[in-house]
């Protein structure tokens, strides 16, 4: 089925007075704006047209005071539906309403509804009424409005319930994010003290290596100042040095012990005229000759000569 917008009907035509009556012209659609150009049409005719929504730019119309939208197949109608505040005069009758947008709590001036042959919901449907009679469609009116105005209360409640939720949950992500800054400032501070306290110890122990390392060659100074003024000559540390003179000293001792025995043994032993005996006793004659005038040693070699 092609769409039917009502442009190729003459609004002009259908125009009686302040009606326009656009009912039985097979519309698919609501020509908005050329209504909207028509404030001089306050009653409108929609009856029995294939209508399933209408466009947001319907709530427009603002100077509709009655409106007739039944018998169309209606499902919904815009949510800014309410800003119709003039519309005294609404029928909806057999359509496929199940519910009102909670703006039309806003239509303060509306005193006759009909809301009969819709899918509506229980509680919208005990409200709505039958709407027999031009008494309970008025009735109808006034319930309805009194149940959209405490749908919207309590929307309005949920809605700053919500908000404030929103709020609430803002500031504690708020608090939260302050502490987490706090927390992370307090870290960086703790760890900027560490590693203050890190570098202030290195600083100390090398420091204190340094001063040690100082110290350990003051002492190797004066050190090396004893020993040369105890043993100018020689560069040997003391306990290699005692080594050395106690070998040598054992060794003189050694070389003396063995010259008095080979002395003695050829001196005064049947071996004394043999060839072995010659170095010796020459030996023997020359230190005697040299040492004559040491009294002492004179007496021993005569004690010797004598054995």
């Amino acid at each position: 089925m092609s769409k039917n917008s009502g442009k190729g009907v003459n609004l002009k035509d259908k125009l009686d007075g302040n009606e326009l009556d656009l009912s039985l012209c097979d519309l698919n659609e609501v020509p908005v704006r050329e209504l909207a150009a028509m404030t001089k049409a306050t009653v409108l005719d929609l009856s029995c047209n294939n209508l399933s929504i209408l466009p947001s730019e319907f709530s427009n119309l603002t100077h509709l005071v009655k409106l007739d939208l039944s018998k169309n197949q209606l499902q919904q109608l815009p949510s800014d539906f309410g800003r119709l505040v003039n519309l005294q005069h609404l029928d909806l009758f057999n359509n496929k309403l199940v519910t009102l947008p909670v703006s039309f709590a806003q239509l303060k001036n509306l005193k006759w509804l009909d809301l009969k042959d819709n899918p509506l919901e229980p509680n919208l449907a005990k409200v709505a009424g039958d709407c027999l009679d031009e008494k309970q469609c008025k009735l109808s009116a006034v319930k309805v409005l009194q149940h959209m105005k405490a749908l919207q209360s309590e929307q309005d409640r949920e809605r700053q319930r919500r908000i404030q939720a929103e709020r609430e949950l803002e500031k504690k992500r708020e608090a939260e994010q302050r502490a987490k800054e706090a927390r992370e400032r307090e870290l960086r501070k703790r760890e900027k003290a560490e590693e203050k306290e890190r570098r202030r110890r290195e600083y100390d122990a090398q420091k204190a290596a340094q001063k040690l390392v100082e110290k350990k060659k003051h002492d190797d100074d004066d050190d090396d100042g004893v020993v040369e003024k105890a043993v100018p000559v020689s560069c040997s540390p003391p306990s290699r040095k005692w080594s050395v003179c106690g070998i040598l000293l054992k060794l003189l001792l050694f070389l003396i012990v063995c010259a008095i025995g080979s002395i003695t043994v050829c001196r005064v032993t049947d071996i004394k005229p043999e060839p072995v005996c010659a170095p010796v006793n020459a030996f023997y004659e020359e230190a005697v000759s040299t040492l004559h005038s040491h009294e002492a040693l004179q007496r021993i070699l005569q004690r010797i000569t004598l054995q």
